[in-house]
């Protein structure tokens, strides 16, 4: 009989939006394929493929490798995605992250040190896309440079 893991005050998982833990696709799990759900999940294992989870947080680990389109409310990335990402909140990158691909979502945090390649399309519901914004330390060489394409973008459409 396979053991079930209940989660327990000493996993450092981050809480779902309703209080209650995500699921985990665990450290030696591999994916391949579609997942589809309506809940929060934390990633430590592989997945490749599509992560659909529109009304949840999605958190990629450390030393999770996700090959993926990501659709969710909002991901944490803290390992290395390979894939494009639409947030309808928003979308972090923290200093130990590393995303190539494109970005869709109202927010976007790029921590310094991180990696980021790819685009950035910034929409408002209230005004559809057409703003940009960037939040980091002011010496970011890697936020300055995606400021001045997307305002160059901007400018050309």
């Amino acid at each position: 009989m396979a053991a079930i893991h209940e989660p327990t005050s000493s996993n450092h998982y981050p809480a779902t939006a309703n209080g209650g833990d995500p699921a985990t696709i665990g450290k030696s799990l591999q994916i391949k394929g579609e997942v589809i759900g309506s809940e929060s999940l934390y990633i430590d294992g592989n997945i490749e493929g599509t992560i659909n989870l529109p009304g949840s947080r999605v958190t990629v680990s450390r030393d999770a490798l996700v090959a993926a389109n990501i659709t969710a409310r909002e991901v944490v990335v803290l390992g290395k995605v390979s894939g494009n990402i639409y947030a309808s909140d928003r979308v972090d990158i923290r200093s130990e992250g590393s995303l190539t691909g494109d970005v869709t979502a109202r927010r976007i945090t790029i921590g310094e040190g991180a990696f980021f390649k790819g685009g950035i399309d910034i929409r408002n519901a209230d005004q559809g896309k057409n703003k940009v914004v960037v939040v980091g330390n002011s010496g970011d060489q890697a936020a300055a440079t995606i400021v001045q394409a997307q305002q160059s973008a901007l400018k050309a459409s």
